[in-house]
């Protein structure tokens, strides 16, 4: 058993390299191997998204709080509460974050294959997330 007190792990940054705007990451869990489960509570400030970006073995997502938006490719944007969960399919390539207006805090929930969890791709533009 390993217990993760609350304040022991550290606030992490969203790097610009990833996110646009305002990010912050809050590790939750990253199981040993064999176990492949990785989570963190991310808070976007209102604008503040990810880049597009796919997920080996799928994500969940679970919104704790706020307002936000999500969009996998070639679909339309979708506003996303408190109490929604959202699936990506393994591979789907997609994007999500705040509103342009209010901040938004999910859970998201993702497996590593071969140790890699996350394969980013380019920003979302401006134009892409004002739909």
């Amino acid at each position: 058993m390993d217990i993760k007190r609350n304040g022991s792990q550290p606030s992490g940054k969203g790097p610009a390299e990833y996110f646009t705007g305002t990010v912050r990451i809050d590790p939750l869990i990253e199981a040993p191997d064999p176990a492949r489960v990785a989570g963190a509570s991310v808070t976007f400030e209102p604008g503040a998204r990810t880049a597009w970006h796919t997920h080996p073995l799928g994500q969940t997502l679970i919104v704790t709080y706020g307002c936000g938006r999500v969009q996998r490719e070639g679909g339309p944007i979708e506003e996303i509460r408190p109490g929604d969960v959202v699936w990506f399919e393994p591979g789907e390539k997609h994007w999500h974050g705040a509103s342009p207006t209010t901040a938004m805090t999910h859970i998201a929930l993702q497996e590593r294959l071969n140790g890699k969890a996350v394969d980013w791709l380019e920003h979302v533009s401006d134009e892409q997330y004002q739909g």
